[in-house]
Order: C-alpha cells, then structure tokens, then sequence
C-alpha cells in the first residue's frame, strides 16, 4: 500500500515538476507590428489564435505602434525583441548605422503601386505628364515615382507631387489628386471599390523598380538569439501553411481581434492577402537585397555602401 502512494506521489511531483518546466521554457517575446491589426499580420496572428507559438515554447505579444515608423529603431534601441518592418526601410536605417537585421519575411513581394482612377485621365505612366500625385512618405515614395516615370521618358519636375498624409484613396476620390504612389495592392483597390470606384494599378516591380521584399521582420544585430528566432519563424510557417489550407477558418479567428479589425475592407483584403504571404518566412535572397541596396544608393537615399552580411541573418 505504501509503495502504491509513494509511486502515485512520485508521478504527481514529476508532472508538477514538468509542468513548471514547461512554464519556465516559455520565451517571453514582444514584437511589435508595422500598423494597425491587418490581413498582412495573418502569420503573426494565426500563429497567436492556434497556439503555434505556444507550441515552440513562445509567450508572444504583439504590439500595434502609436507611430508607425518607430517599431524598428525601438527594436535597434533594446526596447522590444522583433519589428515588422520593410526592405527598403530596413536598408536605409541600417544605413544611418541602426544595429538592425533581417531575420525573416512574412511577404516577399511588393505591395506598393500607383493608383489612378479607372476612369481618370491616367491611363498609362505617359499620362502622368503635367498630372498631380498624392504620396505620403518623402524621399522614398518619390524615389520610385521618379523610376517609374522613366520608364515613360518622363522626370519628377514633369508631374506635381502633393503630400496627401496617408488619406490616398480619399485624395484620389476627391479628385485632388490624378494618381497617388504608395498605395497597396492588397487594400487600397479594395478600399475604392467599397466606394464604388475602380482603381488602375501601376506595379512598381514592372516600371524600373528593382524587386524587394514588402513585409520583414527584423531585430537587434547584436545578441541575436538566433534559436530563438527560428523557433520563431518556424511557428509562423506552421500558421502560413494552416490559414492557406483554412482560409475561411482562419478569418473567422482573425475576425476575433475586434470589430475594427472585422470590417469590410480587411474581409477583402483577406482573399487578396493570402496568396502573397511567404510560404517560407526564412526565405532570403540576397541577391534582391544587394540589387536594390544599389537602387537606393543610385537614388540618392543611401548614402553609403552597405554589406548584407551587416544586416541579414540566415536563418534557413
């Protein structure tokens, strides 16, 4: 009898003591995310909903920035684990000397296009000749104008460019504006055909721009926990590969974060958004890297020569 209780002990102490381990073996990790909760956040969120990252001993809490642009320079300062980010934001802040890499990507496309009216006057690149353009981000915005206008053997002087502050779709509208850059693919159309309008999109991968990746994630250089981060990449894997197979289930999870996050424009943007996120989000060329690097400095916005070896980590 006692041996009977002191085994029924022993076990119970055991899974208690397991229990506890399995407790403590859960990273705490902050990653804060590039905007408001939106279908380009699928993986993370997915990944969250299902338990994937639970599963890879992860407590993960994501954050949605009060400014847009500092995710990736609080990560820089120590300030949280992982940013959303984007390659070509990526490139020039490790430019200015910000300990940041590339540990992977959650969609490795473009989403950024020029937008126009369907039944505006713009028609083709040549059309923007004379032609007003909202964007909202400078420097880099008109940096792929001006690429994109060569194709058509215009320059930036031959077009008016106005800073709309992010209200594309509603500039457009207005008719305050003939076209804007910088809208995405995956929203903006939508966004336009929710008000009755059809949009005309200009892929910046097809007029002079070089291709990059949209959506990455970055961290601190120094200290990276490369373990960590690829139990990391590999729950978001786990959740690209499940909500493809689920799409229907995992909006309905993804519906759950609120009812901003439930509306129609993300319902859209949905169907839209899930052929374009990355299969492999420890995928990396860098070739496409060092092309575009090249890009950025041939534009003006990177003023020094910078090794992918400074700020991409090769997690495969």
């Amino acid at each position: 009898m006692r041996i009977a209780i002191h085994a029924i002990v022993t076990a119970f102490l055991l899974a208690m003591i397991g229990t506890a381990q399995t407790c403590q073996a859960a990273d705490k990790v902050k990653v804060l995310l590039d905007w408001f909760v939106n279908p380009d956040h699928a993986a993370l969120i997915i990944a969250k909903e299902k338990g994937f990252f639970a599963r890879q001993d992860l407590d993960v809490e994501l954050v949605v920035p009060a400014d847009p642009n500092a995710p990736p320079k609080l990560v820089a300062a120590g300030q949280a684990d992982y940013a959303v980010s984007y390659q070509p934001q990526l490139q020039l802040l490790v430019g200015e000397g910000l300990p940041l890499t590339r540990i992977g990507v959650l969609v490795g496309q473009p989403l950024n296009c020029l937008v126009a009216l369907e039944s505006g006057p713009v028609q083709t690149i040549a059309d923007l000749k004379g032609r007003k353009i909202g964007y909202s981000v400078a420097g880099f915005e008109e940096a792929i104008l001006a690429a994109m206008l060569q194709t058509a053997g215009l320059e930036l002087k031959d077009a008016t460019l106005i800073n709309v502050n992010f209200n594309l779709t509603t500039a457009l509208m207005a008719k305050q504006v003939d076209a804007v850059i910088g809208a995405f693919r995956n929203f903006e159309l939508n966004e336009l055909e929710i008000a009755s309008a059809r949009g005309r999109a200009f892929m910046v991968e097809r007029y002079g721009v070089p291709n990059y990746d949209e959506l990455i994630l970055v961290a601190r250089r120094d200290g990276l926990d490369m373990a960590r981060a690829k139990r990391l990449l590999a729950a978001l894997r786990e959740a690209t590969a499940w909500l493809t197979a689920e799409p229907q289930a995992a909006w309905s999870l993804f519906a759950k974060q609120g009812k901003e996050v439930a509306n129609e424009l993300n319902r859209r943007a949905w169907k839209d958004t899930l052929p374009l996120l990355a299969r492999e989000p420890a995928a990396l060329d860098m070739a496409r890297y060092d092309t575009y690097a090249a890009f950025l400095r041939q534009r003006g916005l990177l003023k020094t020569a910078i090794s992918t070896r400074d700020y991409l980590s090769d997690l495969r």
